[in-house]
């Protein structure tokens, strides 16, 4: 249990530990207000005992009382109010830690950890954190002072009753011991099916248009209702592991009380104890039961703790890129790769790839899929780091870059749009939030999409659903390119940007790609002819390598996988639909 409780206040920054520290400062100081009942207690009793009680006697009382539940009452609220903002400033620091981390982790981490279980550690875990964990951690740590000052309180009144709570002290302390080692097995089972529920509540409802298409309803809701079931087992298996040894735990702590009770009876008996003491020894043996109880549990759900700040730390310890380059504004855009190579887990990607894209010309990029073509920008814009070779911008590493200053000067526009629930405006000066309307609009105007904007109901300040469900493949493109006219970066990386497009939205597309590319190094992704044919340079990427390089006139004339290439996409468009 301490192990776990210094791993949460490590987990804690200092402001938010200061502030959890603090509340157990003050929670020593409520079980002494707490403990301020048997004194009270025990002038009623004494003026009663000995035939002497007075209104004197009963005010004194009163007053200790009072004076106990106010100052419990008080320190109870200071201290619920320092743990609710430790947990919050908490959870919220961790979360924009974890997503500042998630910035600068190499897209391959992305790959191997879906969507669905970094949800699950932002939100989930992270609320847990926030309304469980500090909550465990405080009533915990709470129980213990209380305790540990009745300990002490009875030490001071009789030692052979403290000796019994020490004694039942420590065999609570061993069963919940055996407690929390008997999580283990099945905490890491549940926190996996936590993720894979998740994981799979959002495939179903992303894809659930697909699964209607195909008629696959039963069979996509198998592998949910399946993640369901898992929940639920694993979740099962949890609580009967805790279960008997928190059986043990309250049969411990109740027999603790009724040994304390039956001993004090016994040491008044024999003549020992006098009255007035057992009696006290009797009250005490209740509040012990009610602090031992109460520690008792919620320790129960200590692994909680545990799984939270192990899965938060799990993504803040992976390794991110190193990002601590200098802030650097390079002269010219030349982009180089010299015998570059790179692998995603045992699969070779990019095998000692060179080549030079010059400033303001146009690379387009073509070859089979699964060539390497996307893994080939993602390193020229460093979203991975190259594994051996380096590539250079003006001649310099882009590791010497700091990555702020190395993305400055890449724009990217995907073949799969992302928008984000909020106004179109907004999504246009994602990069720029400060940018002014006029700007706005000035974008949106090169890049064809002012006049759909303007027959939307709201305009500029429609809010778009998720992902920009509500506007076509068409629009959501444009939207894409007006928010990287205006980032204005002088390097253009395009991944099949007109791939999915309609004929009626591609002529619109092709001006403001035209309008964005001006006087721009660029980069394309390409399987169409006419986007590729007037690059200046053309690599036909295959099996990571770069099977061949040139222009188009120069690459038709070649036998290989361009004129392949080439001639598949001529009969393709020569094909009719027989009447």
């Amino acid at each position: 249990m301490f192990k776990t409780l210094k791993m949460y206040f490590d987990f804690c920054n200092e402001e938010n530990r200061k502030k959890l520290l603090t509340a157990m400062i003050l929670g020593v100081v409520k079980s002494i207000f707490a403990t301020l009942r048997i004194p009270a207690i025990a002038i009623i009793l004494k003026g009663i005992l000995e035939n002497n009680m007075s209104m004197t006697n009963v005010w004194i009382s009163v007053g200790v009382m009072g004076l106990s539940i106010l100052g419990q009452v008080l320190i109870g609220l200071k201290t619920t109010m320092l743990q609710t903002e430790a947990g919050y400033n908490t959870c919220s620091s961790k979360r924009m830690e974890i997503a500042e981390h998630l910035r600068y982790l190499p897209m391959g981490y992305f790959n191997k950890n879906n969507l669905g279980q970094i949800t699950n550690v932002t939100t989930n875990t992270m609320e847990m954190l926030a309304d469980v964990a500090t909550r465990i951690v405080m009533i915990s740590t709470q129980g213990i002072i209380t305790t540990f000052v009745i300990f002490l309180f009875l030490l001071i009144f009789d030692i052979r009753i403290a000796m019994i709570l020490l004694v039942g002290i420590v065999i609570f302390s061993f069963f919940n011991t055996l407690m929390q080692n008997s999580t283990k097995p099945a905490a890491p089972r549940k926190a996996k099916a936590d993720e894979d529920l998740v994981v799979a509540v959002l495939e179903y409802v992303q894809g659930i248009a697909e699964v209607k298409n195909f008629n696959l309803t039963d069979k996509t809701a198998v592998k949910l209702e399946n993640s369901i079931v898992e929940k639920k087992n694993a979740d099962t298996k949890l609580e009967f592991a805790v279960v008997p040894f928190m059986t043990l735990q309250g049969i411990t702590t109740k027999f603790t009380g009724v040994i304390m009770c039956l001993a004090s009876v016994i040491f008044y008996l024999n003549g020992s104890m006098s009255l007035l003491y057992a009696i006290l020894m009797v009250i005490s043996s209740f509040m012990v039961y009610e602090s031992l109880d109460m520690m008792g549990s919620f320790s129960a759900l200590m692994r909680t703790v545990n799984i939270v700040v192990s899965k938060a730390n799990e993504i803040l310890e992976m390794k991110p890129m190193d990002i601590d380059g200098e802030d650097i504004v390079p002269s010219s855009m030349k982009l180089e790769m010299k015998n570059v190579s790179f692998a995603y887990e045992d699969k070779t990607i990019i095998d000692d790839i060179s080549l030079t894209i010059p400033e303001k010309t146009t690379t387009a990029i073509v070859g089979p899929s699964g060539g390497g073509k996307t893994t080939l920008t993602n390193l020229l814009a460093r979203f991975w780091d190259v594994q051996s070779g380096e590539v250079l911008l003006d001649g310099k590493n882009v590791k010497d870059y700091s990555f702020d200053s190395l993305m400055k000067n890449f724009s990217f526009v995907f073949q799969r749009v992302y928008l984000f629930e909020d106004t179109i405006a907004n999504n246009i000066r994602f990069g720029e939030p400060e940018a002014s309307m006029d700007r706005v609009i000035e974008a949106a105007k090169k890049a064809r999409c002012h006049d759909f904007i303007m027959s939307l109901p709201n305009g500029y300040e429609t809010v778009i659903g998720e992902g920009g469900a509500s506007l076509s493949g068409g629009e959501k493109q444009r939207i894409s390119i007006a928010r990287a006219i205006m980032k204005n970066s002088p390097i253009i990386i395009l991944d099949e940007a007109t791939a999915n497009v309609d004929p009626e939205n591609e002529a619109e597309l092709s001006k403001a790609i035209e309008e964005l590319t001006k006087d721009k190094t660029i980069i394309m992704i390409a399987h169409r002819l006419k986007t590729v044919r007037h690059a200046d340079n053309i690599l036909v990427i295959s099996n990571g390598k770069i099977a061949q390089q040139g222009t188009h006139d120069e690459l038709i004339k070649e036998d290989g996988i361009y004129r392949n290439f080439v001639m598949e996409r001529k009969e393709a468009i020569s094909w009719k639909v027989a009447g």
